[in-house]
């Protein structure tokens, strides 16, 4: 396996949250795709090219382990994690039942400023489609929507999980490409869960999340498959 280095042009850092700016500038390396899979991280070069000593390195490869976007192998180091369908399946599946109960617990706790911050967003969503941005923006755009649905359920603790399913499934969509042949799908396909939260049916914002995850997992799982098979065959 090559070691594969992060690409120069890293500014140095003070050390102000030392660990957590390096661990965002490594998750943003691998979630687009410039440390791919199997990539080993090392140590050494990464301080290097941060101007940073190791051991914040090695702390924000730990938080990356905790994430699910690296591994760590003993005597060898840190690597960018391989991902399966299947554990893309698994992933979406734990992210279908917390944003289940997110909905919920929002409906009981809606307020004008979720709803200002959710109606705010999903133009932000159209905004990024119509400009043609890169597909990283749009992700993350996206997810920032979510985001939004779990800090106004009232509960930290949804947030807080969310946060790691978060980077997981940017770092999934990146690696297929793109979801919707017509990006501003992405946008359209949020509406019916801002529609029904809106309205306070709490039965119905479930289905519209349900869909939404549920269409994203096929998507992301079915091209994921296609591509594990041509690795196969090749």
């Amino acid at each position: 396996m090559t070691e594969t280095q992060p690409s120069s042009g890293f500014q140095q850092l003070d050390r102000e949250g030392l660990v957590q700016r390096v661990a965002k500038i490594l998750s943003k390396a691998i979630i687009t795709g410039k440390l791919a899979p199997g990539a080993r991280l090392s140590e050494s070069v990464v301080a290097r090219e941060l101007g940073v000593s190791r051991a914040p390195v090695r702390e924000a490869a730990r938080l990356l382990e905790s994430s699910g976007l690296v591994t760590s192998e003993p005597n060898r180091g840190f690597f960018v994690r391989q991902v399966s369908a299947k554990a893309l399946d698994d992933l979406y599946g734990l992210r279908l039942a917390i944003e289940i109960a997110v909905v919920e617990r929002l409906v009981e706790n809606w307020s004008e400023e979720t709803e200002q911050a959710l109606i705010a967003q999903v133009a932000e969503l159209h905004r990024v489609a119509h400009d043609g941005v890169d597909m990283f923006t749009q992700v993350e755009a996206d997810m920032q929507f979510h985001r939004l649905l779990c800090t106004g359920s009232g509960n930290p603790k949804f947030l807080n999980v969310f946060e790691q399913i978060a980077i997981e499934t940017e770092f999934s969509i990146m690696l297929i490409g793109q979801l919707y042949d017509d990006p501003s799908r992405i946008a359209e396909t949020h509406e019916p869960i801002l529609e029904a939260l809106q309205a306070g049916n709490a039965k119905q914002a479930v289905e519209a999340i349900r869909y939404h995850i549920a269409e994203a997992q096929r998507i992301v799982t079915t091209q994921f498959r296609l591509l594990e098979e041509g690795k196969a065959s090749s």
